[in-house]
C-alpha cells in the first residue's frame, strides 16, 4: 500500500494514500522541484531520441486510472469493455504515470515511455494488501484479449490460484512481458502473480541503492525505484496533479514495465521473454555480483537495456556457468540522431560542398580573364 514520508506515523509504513473528503485519494499539488531521483536514475530522456514507446499498449492493472489528470494526453488512456477510467485509491493512476504521463511544462515529472498507450483494468478497490487471484487471472486475461504487450500488475494479490497461474501461461504464450512487483512487507510472504514462474518479479530500492521491501526470493529478477518518488495522482479533476512524496515497493515495477514498453517498440523482433532477459542481463548487478534475494540480478538500466547490441537468443543471466562465460554488455555511445536531424546534416554538408566549389570556379574565371583565356602552361 501507498505511504507519503510525512504521514508515515498517521498510516504506517506503508499506508493508504491520503483520502479526501468522499474517501479518494487527493494530490498533494503540481510538483515543480528538481527532476525526481526515480526519473534521474532510470534518465528516459537520454533514450527518447531512439524511442518513446510508440506503438506499444501498456496494460495497467490494479485500481483503475483516473483519466481526468491531463498529464495523460488525449486518446492516450484505452477506453472500452474492461477498462476503467477512474481510481479512488489512486495506485493505478501513481503506477500509470510512473509508465506514460506525457511532459508538460508545468512540472518536471514525467514518463519513462510517453509513447505508449495505456489500458486501465481495475480488479480491486485496493481495501487490504491485494483483491482476489481469481479477479486478477480475469483482469489478466482481458489485457490479452486487448493485445497489451506489457501486463504491469500494479497491485498484486497476496495469494495464488490456478486461474492466475493459468492467466500468466496465457499472457506468456501470446508474447506478453508481465511485470509483477516483490511488495510484501511482512517476512516471508509473497506476492502473487510476483513469485508466478514467467514473471518479471521487481524488488525496489531507496535513493542509497538499498531494497525496500521484504519480499525475497530466488524468483526476483530484477530492482528499480521504489522509494521517495514523485507520479500522478488520482483526484486531479482536470488538471496536471501529482503526489510526493511516495514509498511504494510497489512502484518499482513501474519504471520496469515502462522499459520494457521500450525495448519493444525499439527492438519489435524480440519475443516477450527474450526482452525479459534483455532487462535483467543489463541491469546494474548487485554488490555481490549475481543474484540477490531483494534486488534480483541488479537495478534497471534502461539505456543499456534499449541500446545494447545482444543477440536476441541469448541467455539469461544465471543460465551460464559463471561470470566469465558472461557476454559482454556494451551500451550504444550515445543516442542516434533521428531522421529529420540526418537530413539537416546531410544538407548541411552538401552547402559547404557547394560553396567550396562555386568559390574555386570563382578563382579560376578571375585567372583566366588576366590571361586573356589562354591556356595556362604547367612549369615544373
Amino acid at each position: 500500500m501507498l505511504a507519503v514520508s510525512g504521514l508515515v506515523a498517521a498510516f504506517g509504513v506503508f499506508g493508504a494514500p491520503a483520502a479526501s473528503a468522499q474517501g479518494c485519494a487527493n494530490p498533494s499539488g503540481t510538483y515543480t522541484g528538481e527532476v525526481p531521483w526515480g526519473q534521474r536514475q532510470v534518465d528516459p530522456a537520454r533514450l527518447w531520441p531512439l524511442t518513446r514507446g510508440s506503438g506499444q499498449l501498456v496494460a495497467v492493472i490494479g485500481t483503475g486510472v483516473d483519466a481526468q489528470n491531463t498529464q495523460f494526453g488525449p486518446g492516450q488512456l484505452d477506453s472500452g469493455a474492461g477498462t476503467e477510467r477512474t481510481d479512488c485509491d489512486g495506485r493505478g493512476t501513481i503506477a500509470a504515470g510512473i509508465v506514460g504521463a506525457q511532459p508538460d511544462p508545468s512540472t518536471t515529472f514525467t514518463g519513462v515511455a510517453p509513447g505508449v498507450r495505456l489500458l486501465p483494468i481495475r480488479y480491486t478497490t485496493g481495501d487490504g494488501d491485494g483483491g482476489d487471484p481469481g479477479e486478477l487471472a480475469a483482469a489478466i486475461d482481458r489485457a490479452v484479449d486487448r493485445r497489451a504487450g506489457v501486463i504491469l500488475v500494479a497491485v498484486p494479490a497476496a495469494a495464488d490460484s490456478p486461474a492466475l497461474s493459468g492467466a500468466v501461461s496465457r499472457a506468456r504464450s501470446r508474447g506478453a512481458v508481465v511485470v509483477s512487483a516483490a511488495s510484501a512487507t511482512q517476512q516471508g510472504a509473497r506476492t502473487y502473480p510476483t513469485a508466478t514462474s514467467g514473471v518479471l518479479a521487481v524488488g525496489s530500492v531507496n535513493p542509497a541503492g538499498a531494497p525496500v521491501q521484504t519480499e525475497a526470493g530466488d524468483y526476483v529478477g530484477i530492482a528499480a525505484p521504489g522509494a521517495e518518488l514523485v507520479s500522478t495522482s488520482a483526484g486531479a479533476g482536470g488538471a496536471v496533479a501529482h503526489r510526493w512524496p511516495l514509498t511504494d515497493p510497489g512502484l518499482a515495477a513501474a519504471y520496469v514495465a515502462g522499459v520494457a514498453a521500450l525495448v519493444r517498440a525499439y527492438h519489435p523482433e524480440l519475443s516477450g521473454d527474450q526482452v525479459v532477459t534483455r532487462l535483467t542481463l543489463t541491469a546494474h548487478r548487485p554488490p555481490s555480483g549475481g543474484h540477490d534475494p531483494r534486488l534480483g540480478w541488479g537495478v534497471l538500466d534502461a539505456y543499456a537495456a534499449v541500446s545494447s547490441t545482444l543477440p536476441a537468443d541469448i541467455a539469461p543471466p544465471g543460465a551460464v556457468p559463471s561470470a566469465a562465460s558472461a557476454p559482454a554488455v556494451v551500451p550504444a555511445e550515445a543516442a542516434a540522431a533521428r531522421p529529420r536531424d540526418i537530413a539537416a546534416g546531410t544538407i548541411a554538408v552538401a552547402g559547404v560542398a557547394l560553396a567550396a566549389a562555386a568559390g574555386v570556379a570563382v578563382a579560376a574565371v578571375r585567372r583566366a580573364r588576366r590571361r586573356g583565356w589562354r591556356p595556362s602552361r604547367f612549369t615544373p
